[in-house]
């Protein structure tokens, strides 16, 4: 399989939440989307991993994406192992995808920013022509950052999903084992009533930054060269 994009998050709903938008966008624009989901979740307050499965499977389905797998890596307990990353680097060679999204390397949840170093180690061990893995050496041409919940991490550029937002929204919804039936004074489970306040005030705080109406953030580790300064997107004043 040759994909366009492929998320790598390390929890199901992991990607709907932070660039579910952004997914949408590019399979509606006719790429191939691929996402690849490190852990089943087994470890989390809410729901079980046959649950999840379901869910997730039902998310990809209203995402419209070509692929989606789960790697069946230990939830709440991934680590910076050769054998985790020696498996999401096969993935990789058997996806083919042109551009990765990762989690930000930064968060509150140690499998998030886990997820975040070792696939970015998985993405160049593919590409090592004596590496101990399977098929031809590939590497992705671009790996970008999903941030959406990162607020000490400024965007270096934002996905405009305004008209994706309603089906972002559908996708999450898709997982009612991790929402409470009423409002959760810990913060931690959105009630669904809370659900929708939560995901459209993000993505308009983000798309405020650019003068679109919703938009996901992303960050990139390096810069880019541009040909035309005169028709650069977006406005200075």
């Amino acid at each position: 399989m040759q994909l366009d994009l492929l998320s790598i998050a390390a929890h199901p709903d992991d990607t709907e939440l932070t660039c579910g938008g952004t997914v949408i966008k590019m399979a509606q624009a006719g790429y191939k989307v691929g996402l690849l989901d490190l852990t089943a979740g087994e470890t989390g307050t809410r729901g079980s991993p046959e649950l999840r499965a379901r869910e997730s499977a039902r998310a990809a389905r209203v995402m419209g994406l070509a692929h989606r797998e789960n790697l069946g890596l230990p939830d709440a307990a991934l680590e910076h192992r050769r054998d985790y990353i020696l498996k999401i680097a096969a993935r990789i060679r058997a996806l083919r995808p042109r551009t990765v999204i990762l989690p930000y390397w930064e968060g509150r949840h140690p499998d998030h920013y886990t997820a975040g170093w070792i696939g970015y180690e998985a993405c160049f061990l593919a590409g090592l022509m004596k590496a101990p893995l399977e098929g031809r050496p590939f590497r992705p041409q671009k790996i970008i950052y999903a941030s959406m919940y990162v607020p000490a991490a400024p965007p270096t550029l934002l996905v405009d999903i305004t008209r994706q937002l309603e089906k972002k929204l559908k996708a999450v919804r898709c997982y009612a084992s991790q929402f409470s039936p009423r409002r959760d004074v810990q913060n931690l489970f959105p009630s669904h009533a809370d659900l929708r306040e939560r995901v459209v005030s993000l993505a308009r705080h983000f798309g405020l930054m650019t003068g679109v109406k919703y938009a996901e953030p992303f960050v990139q580790r390096e810069p880019v060269t541009v040909e035309d300064v005169i028709s650069l997107p977006g406005k200075s004043i």
